[in-house]
């Protein structure tokens, strides 16, 4: 029986970045010149001359490099994220997918998301993604209001968000996301709850609800004196509008940013979530295979010098790629570029089966703890389990240990105290 493996591809580029977004993106175009020679060798007899082009070669030449790795699993879950993906061409997200299949075990039923930005599809486009395999999307709405998303950096308004939409839907999708975000600066309870009612109205199958978190680097964080913010108070009650018409809505919270009707949960999360082995691929792209950690280089430089010395000690199709090796049955990558690299103690990985496994609402399993880590879940985390049931913020229920309402409330205080010291 074949292993399951989840596979992340990171799309970089944007059209603007966002005021503020901390993830690893920019504009397309952004990427500086350089390493001619490199990009020729890349592109065969000439010189790629645009940047989303000498990337997907990069990331195509990735995904085939790697496969030998990874032929013991396959895959139940694809996700195309960024940046935004859906600046690509239609042809360029066909060359991605094609290069997963042809040397990929994919399951049949494999969930395959695609995020994608309100304006950034034309019409016909959407269809062509079915085509390729995409099943399910994801699109970054964030508010209804126009003067909300202005303030944030967004590009679109919610005019081009509906036209997105209808052409996703006109197309046959079927699984369907959209992305909001409550605590923006100059919102309030009033104005939020408009953006979860046009946002239900169009009946999506998911939603993702989360609060702005302030990052410091980002322009909204330095220019954040110049807005309004919500109180600490006006967020809560915007959290709990949520899940209220959410819950009256047919939306079951099964994370606590997540929202499904049933059957639409993200596969593709909940692997990250129940510490499944997931390995991306990409700029800076992450993966964690049989308890070992690591993250691809964050510049284009090292990006490419990363996939070309692996083509230039075996080739380029991928066989017997030496950039990737098996060490005690974990496929890890043995490579200088490689950053981040982190082999999981037992209580690491203990650590991260209660604080990742508490984000979802259905919690942990007690008896699966003990088969993973051969020990009772009493005997390691007993104190802590009875003092935050104590507190109201914890409950067990037979073999399932989750978070209450309240808990979820807090959930970075409850889950922390599953840390050792």
């Amino acid at each position: 029986m074949m292993e399951e493996l989840s596979i992340y591809i990171h799309i970089p580029f944007c059209v603007k970045k966002c005021l503020y977004c901390d993830f690893l993106s920019f504009p397309a175009g952004g990427v500086k010149r350089g390493m001619a020679e490199r990009k020729a060798a890349l592109s065969g007899s000439r010189m790629v001359q645009d940047d989303i082009e000498y990337y997907v070669n990069l990331l195509c030449r990735e995904i085939t490099q790697s496969a030998e790795v990874y032929k013991k699993y396959r895959a139940i879950s694809i996700f195309l994220g960024g940046g935004t993906p859906s600046l690509l061409s239609a042809d360029q997200i066909s060359r991605i997918m094609e290069a997963v299949s042809a040397h990929y075990q994919v399951a049949e039923n494999a969930e395959i998301t695609m995020e994608m930005n309100p304006g950034t599809i034309g019409s016909g486009e959407a269809e062509q993604y079915i085509t390729y395999g995409i099943n399910r999307v994801s699109i970054g709405l964030q508010s209804a209001d126009d003067e909300e998303l202005r303030r944030i950096g967004r590009i679109h308004d919610y005019a081009s968000f509906l036209k997105t939409y209808d052409l996703v839907r006109g197309a046959g999708f079927r699984n369907v996301n959209i992305d909001i975000m409550a605590a923006l600066p100059g919102q309030d309870t009033a104005s939020y709850e408009r953006t979860l009612r046009k946002v239900t109205a169009l009946a999506p199958e998911h939603i993702s609800a989360y609060s702005l978190i302030l990052e410091e680097g980002t322009p909204l964080y330095e220019r954040q004196s110049e807005y309004s913010f919500p109180t600490e108070e006006e967020d809560q009650e915007m959290d709990r509008l949520t899940r209220q018409y959410l819950d009256f809505c047919g939306y079951h919270r099964y994370e606590i940013s997540n929202y499904a009707k049933d059957g639409y949960e993200c596969r593709h999360n909940k692997v990250y979530w129940q510490r499944g082995d997931y390995v991306g691929f990409g700029l800076g792209a992450s993966s964690m295979v049989q308890n070992v950690r690591w993250s691809n280089p964050d510049t284009m430089e090292s990006y490419a010098m990363y996939v070309m010395s692996a083509e230039s000690k075996h080739g380029d199709d991928g066989a017997e790629s030496g950039r990737l090796i098996e060490v005690k049955g974990q496929g890890e990558p043995e490579n200088g570029y490689i950053q981040h690299r982190q082999v999981l103690s037992r209580r690491e990985q203990m650590e991260e089966y209660m604080f990742l496994g508490l984000r979802m609402v259905c919690g942990v399993s007690a008896a699966k703890f003990e088969h993973i880590f051969g020990s009772p879940i009493e005997d390691i985390y007993g104190e802590t389990i009875e003092c935050l049931r104590q507190q109201g913020l914890l409950v067990r229920d037979g073999d399932e240990i989750s978070l209450t309402e309240r808990g979820l409330d807090v959930s970075n205080y409850a889950m922390s105290q599953f840390l050792f010291d």
